[in-house]
């Protein structure tokens, strides 16, 4: 019951300070299979905005991947991150990569997940994305049919700066990009440019470009 109350006050604060509402969109990019979502990282609220954006029948099956270093310091930012976001929590820096590639892989078999492949966050929208994480490849390679979608958050780093603890009230905007799925013999290299133009498209600073 806790957690269920954490998460609707979470959703309406989240909605209120940003402006975010649910995305029709989602449900139908989705479909009735798990999908995998990769966005442009600039904040700790990034996973938030997204997560809030979903329809709530997508979200109870979706579930943030992220850092076990950081979730896991405190009772507060466990049970949040345990009870409330249901989060996939990997170990950084663990010196196995295939191990983590592993448990997504398993975590995809029961849900749709919330990644951002570039790893660490940058703090402006205008700065170029930091090269993508190889393991978006082996994750696309080794599920071919599963359905990754970009997906560009502008402003949550004025939201929630680095450094601090209350977010700013700004107005924030989610835009969702078409599905793109790995091809027969495409390499990383093709592929890691190819997830990452998807995703610059959708700036809308580059609009017209």
């Amino acid at each position: 019951m806790l957690a269920r109350l954490v998460d609707f006050i979470l959703c309406r604060f989240t909605s209120f300070i940003t402006g975010v509402r649910p995305h029709r969109g989602i449900s139908a990019q989705s479909g009735n299979k798990n999908c995998l979502y990769y966005a442009n990282h600039n904040s700790h609220g990034d996973f938030i905005l997204l997560w809030v954006s979903l329809p709530y029948d997508v979200r109870k099956n979706t579930r943030p991947v992220a850092g076990a270093d950081y979730w896991n310091k405190g009772k507060i930012r466990r049970f949040l991150a345990e009870k409330v976001f249901n989060m996939l929590l990997i170990e950084r820096g663990s010196g196995d990569p295939q191990e983590t590639t592993n448990r997504i892989n398993e975590a995809l078999k029961e849900s749709s997940l919330i990644i951002f492949p570039e790893g660490t966050r940058k703090t402006d929208d205008d700065l170029p994305l930091q090269p993508f994480k190889s393991g978006l490849f082996y994750l696309a390679k080794q599920n071919p049919q599963l359905k990754l979608i970009p997906v560009w958050i502008s402003n949550m780093q004025n939201v929630l700066p680095k450094g601090f603890i209350l977010p700013i009230p700004l107005l924030c905007d989610l835009y969702l990009g078409e599905s793109l799925v790995y091809q027969d013999n495409e390499d990383k290299v093709d592929f890691l440019s190819r997830a990452e133009k998807a995703l610059l498209s959708l700036n809308p600073k580059n609009k017209g470009e």
